[in-house]
Parts: structure tokens; sequence; C-alpha cells
């Protein structure tokens, strides 16, 4: 029997609210890989849309958390970094990659930061300092296009048309170090969005028709879904359709049900098919 891909996933756990752990652990489960969880924090919702929730930092828990794993001789065939609420996280996760990464597992880092062209709340210059240090050590990244600007010192653009632009900001964020990037968001128009690939010679934008409704928690689902798609061996650019056709199913299903958009994405009745997509891409 072969042995199950297995990756590492260092994110935070909200009790109500599709997004981060409570979305990467059943997709990639779904998509055959075993996840082990390092949390960054527990919370009784997310914070997007919710007041009032509790929130417990786990920081002090992160390294020795995976010091044991490391003691125990676990190994992961990929290391899966969201949200980071902290300059300590950052520089535990430099330790944790430190401890894990190899030559032959992959490193993707989603460079949680913010949207709609500003930084979220607990974040700023010296963060995004921080999440370029972490950029540097992956192999792939999947900022979006507010991350992407503040991550290269590019003023946030909401509408990028010009494929040349959308190359040189790709080229920007390839030099701050990782093998390959993802750059959610791309708007070619604004009746069209989706990723752009580059790997450091070729630009392949897949921009499908743009679904007007937004939900927490789709960056979580987009990057989950890269991910497995990666470890399962298909292309950047096979795993990034994958997402992203899987991410617009998702919120379609979640608008015709009427979910809240604070709930996060209708994702598990569309688990089967998620599973039947990534076999025909295979």
């Amino acid at each position: 029997m072969k042995k199950p891909l297995q990756a590492a996933a260092v994110q935070d756990i909200s009790g109500f609210g599709r997004c981060s752990l409570t979305v990467a652990l059943p997709l990639l489960s779904a998509m055959g890989v075993q996840v082990s969880c390092l949390p960054t924090a527990v919370l009784s919702t997310h914070t997007g849309g919710f007041t009032g929730y509790t929130f417990r930092d786990l920081t002090g828990d992160m390294e020795p958390f995976f010091r044991h794993w490391q003691k125990e001789g676990f190994c992961f065939d990929a290391l899966y970094t969201g949200y980071l609420g902290s300059l300590e996280q950052l520089d535990i996760v430099e330790h944790f990659f430190d401890a894990f990464q190899t030559e032959k597992n992959l490193t993707l880092v989603d460079p949680v930061m913010g949207d709609h062209g500003v930084l979220y709340s607990r974040f700023d210059d010296k963060m995004v300092q921080g999440i370029r240090r972490l950029c540097k050590r992956a192999d792939v990244i999947v900022p979006n296009m507010t991350e992407a600007a503040f991550l290269t010192n590019t003023p946030y653009r909401h509408t990028m048309t010009d494929e040349k632009e959308i190359l040189q900001l790709c080229e920007k964020l390839m030099a701050l170090g990782p093998k390959k990037v993802v750059l959610t968001g791309v708007r070619p128009d604004e009746g069209h969005l989706g990723p752009a690939c580059y790997d450091g010679k070729k630009l392949r934008i897949y921009a499908p028709p743009h679904v007007p409704k937004q939900y927490d928690g789709t960056g979580d689902v987009f990057a989950s879904v890269l991910l497995g798609g990666l470890m399962q061996g298909l292309p950047l650019e096979s795993s990034a359709e994958l997402a992203a056709d899987f991410t617009r199913i998702c919120v379609e299903a979640s608008m015709e049900n009427g979910t809240d958009m604070h709930h996060g994405v209708d994702f598990e009745p569309q688990i089967g098919t998620l599973i039947r997509m990534l076999e025909e891409k295979k």
C-alpha cells in the first residue's frame, strides 16, 4: 500500500467560520493528504464580520509542539503556512522551516496580510518585512493583489489589464526568493478573475468569468486545493486552474444557498466534485 502524502499546516483554528485549518484539513484530506496541524491560535469564530469572539494565543506552544514532532522523527512532503499574527510567530515559523525543510519537500507560503488595498489590523511594515523572509524560504507563494503590492512596494491596482504589468509584478515577487509565484485576484477586466502563475520563465494567466460575490475564507480554499494539486503531481498551472475552478464552484453553490458571506463557502457538498476534478486533471 502506498504511503499517504503528509503535509504540516501552520494556521489558526476558528470554531465557527470556514477558514484556515477548518478549510485546509478537510480539503487536503479529500485530496489524499494526511494533514498535521500546528495551530497558532484558537478562536470561537474568525475575525471577519464577528465581534466578541474568544481568542487563545498559542504562540508559546508552537515551538514545543513541532520540537516534539522533530524528536519523534516525523517528516513531511509539504509545509504550508497561512495567517500568522505576530513577529514572534514569524520567527517561530522560520525555526520550523529549519527543522523540517528538505531538498525533496515542498514549502507553500500564503502571505496572508490584507485585501482590498489595505493591511489587516494587526499588520504593519515590520510584519510585512517578516513575511518577506518567509517568502524567501518558499517554493511557492500565493499572494493576492494587495499582498503583492505591499511585499513589492508597488502601488495597489484593483484591475491590471496590461500583461506586461502583471509580469513585472510577478518578477518583483520572484525577486523575494521563492521558486514560483501564484498571484491571485488578477483582473484582466471587470468580468474575469483568476490566478497568474509564474515560474521565472513563463507567465500564464487563467481568468474565467468572475462571480460577483465575496465570501470569507476563499483564499484558504484556493491555497489548500493548489497545494493538494501540487502534492499529487500536477503542474503549477493545472493546480492553479483546479483551485480557481473549485473555488468558483463553491462560491456559486453558496450564492444559491443564500449562505452568509462571513460563514465561508459551502465547500463540504462539493468535495466529491473536487475529487473528480482532481482525477480528471491527473
